[in-house]
């Protein structure tokens, strides 16, 4: 998507990453460690946003600087969470913010892709389309694309572009265009309100593939139930933006499977 002529920042400053987690005990190390072999990355910062496992505590073992939410605030507080701490740590001279996903595991090196249109100032921000994603057992994963298409539907309505994958998480920006951003939408909608709110301003956004794997929603009523949330927090950010268009798709009630009948 091509933007207005904004200021460029200086080129080649160093990368913070930021990583917005919740019970992934299990994985953050390995992430965390991951990251730490992406070239121009020099911080890596691990958001617990409220826990009830060892995740803070496994990714301090690994290395991250380790912020803490007393309770589970979502994933946009995170992200600011995040990114105030990095500022906290920046000099005259502001790190560009690379967000990722706390479950990549050992697949995070491979978001280095995204580093480098905004290192170079092709890109004010980019966003990592992923291969598809599968399941332990091999099955596709995913449901209908219903959030998909409403999130793609609405960021074109705003801004005339289409991205291929609008709910994608792992993004790279300047420090100049996150802070254009501030404050990011709630919920599931901070990724489709990023790509509109920078994009009405002018601000460049790139999709870039990237080979990162995280773990995969199924079909089932837990996976139903959160799309369904999906659904809602997309919904509700286009239309705070004046972005909902016209017939966008099912009802949030549809969404979710009801119980059969007894």
């Amino acid at each position: 998507m091509s933007g207005h002529d904004l200021p460029s920042e200086p080129f080649e400053r160093a990368v913070a990453c930021v990583i917005p987690a919740k019970d992934e005990a299990e994985r953050i190390a390995v992430t965390v460690d991951a990251v730490n072999k992406i070239i121009g990355v020099d911080l890596v910062v691990v958001v617990d946003d409220g826990s009830a496992d060892g995740t803070a505590e496994a990714a301090e073992r690994a290395g991250a600087v380790v912020v803490r939410h007393e309770r589970n605030r979502g994933k946009a507080a995170a992200m600011e969470t995040g990114a105030a701490a990095v500022a906290e740590r920046d000099g005259a001279r502001a790190r560009h913010l690379l967000f990722l996903d706390a479950d990549l595991t050992d697949s995070a090196t491979a978001a280095a892709p995204l580093i480098e249109p905004v290192q170079s100032g092709t890109a004010d921000m980019t966003i990592g389309t992923l291969p598809m994603q599968v399941r332990a057992d091999g099955s596709k994963a995913g449901g209908h694309g219903f959030v998909v298409k409403l999130a793609r539907a609405g960021i074109e309505e705003a801004t005339g572009w289409a991205p291929e994958q609008p709910l994608s998480g792992q993004r790279c920006l300047t420090r100049v265009a996150f802070d254009a951003a501030v404050p990011l939408a709630a919920g599931f909608g901070v990724e489709t309100a990023l790509s509109i709110d920078l994009g009405r301003k002018g601000f460049r956004i790139l999709e870039v593939p990237i080979e990162v794997k995280h773990r995969a929603t199924g079909t089932d009523l837990r996976g139903q139930l959160h799309r369904g949330r999906q659904y809602l927090h997309v919904r509700r950010a286009l239309a705070a933006r004046s972005a909902l268009p016209a017939g966008s798709g099912p009802s949030l009630r549809s969404l979710i499977p009801r119980k059969p009948a007894q």
